[in-house]
């Protein structure tokens, strides 16, 4: 895959359109790189002229401020800062909600104002311009309920923007009977990703996966890196992994279009 980083496109003098933040889990997590692909493949299909930042790509620091080390989140904030603005990045696309939410609201205050896309926002607008198409016969009439991540739900009110590329897939969508505003979290957020859960009666993601369940999907779809990870492995604990396949919206669309 031909995936130039910033410091091939300024050698040559080039300014991309946006630029690509692979992001943590996008980049070591091996289940999360088949999303990276996946919208990188949607992206080279409608020319989008992008680049990554690569080996100078660093945490946005999400996690380190919600487990409370304000500190080491503004170290990281500022040195992301930096190198952005040194590229006079002006527009930034992520397939993880936590460092759009990051972005758009954290490092403004911190010197870094830009154009921040969720990968589904981008993808939208790519259709609106005419760059890009959904077929709707590869996944049609399969049953499907969405998920929708904090941070890009409750945190960033988009809801409609995931949903209608989901429509587009021709699928059948029956939503859980949380969503939307009062969607229950995967269990991962605030750097719960990290740690072992606390002592309950039962974990969250399991809970989030039996709100799946009552649907009775085949599809799980997301927008998250981690609320996928939380929602196969809550698949993995009802032994539903056979008939039921957890997938960012993102790698539905390369799906649908046989990318």
């Amino acid at each position: 895959m031909n995936v130039p980083t910033m410091a091939d496109m300024m050698a040559q003098g080039k300014q991309p359109e946006v630029l690509f933040w692979v992001g943590a889990a996008g980049s070591y997590d091996d289940r999360a790189k088949k999303i990276t692909r996946a919208f990188v493949k949607i992206l080279h299909q409608a020319n989008v002229d992008f680049a990554v930042l690569g080996t100078e790509e660093s945490s946005t620091g999400d996690a380190a401020k919600r487990a409370g080390n304000e500190f080491l989140f503004q170290m990281q904030a500022m040195m992301n800062i930096e190198v952005l603005n040194g590229y006079e990045i002006k527009a930034i696309v992520t397939c993880d909600p936590h460092s759009f939410n990051t972005f758009k609201n954290e490092y403004p205050s911190l010197g870094g104002n830009y154009k921040v896309y969720h990968h589904t926002q981008y993808i939208s607008k790519l259709i609106s311009e005419g760059r890009l198409s959904v077929e709707d016969e590869n996944l049609k009439n399969k049953r499907l309920t969405y998920h929708d991540p904090c941070y890009l739900g409750r945190a960033n009110d988009v809801y409609e923007t995931p949903r209608e590329l989901i429509k587009r897939l021709g699928v059948k969508m029956t939503e859980m009977k949380r969503h939307k505003s009062t969607a229950l979290c995967c269990g991962a957020g605030g750097a719960q990703m990290f740690k072992e859960p606390e002592k309950g009666d039962k974990d969250v993601n399991i809970l989030r996966t039996e709100d799946a369940l009552e649907t009775n999907p085949q599809i799980i779809a997301t927008g998250c890196p981690y609320c996928n990870t939380m929602m196969t492995d809550g698949v993995k604990f009802k032994e539903k992994e056979e008939q039921i396949v957890v997938k960012d919206i993102a790698e539905l669309i390369a799906e649908a279009n046989n990318l």
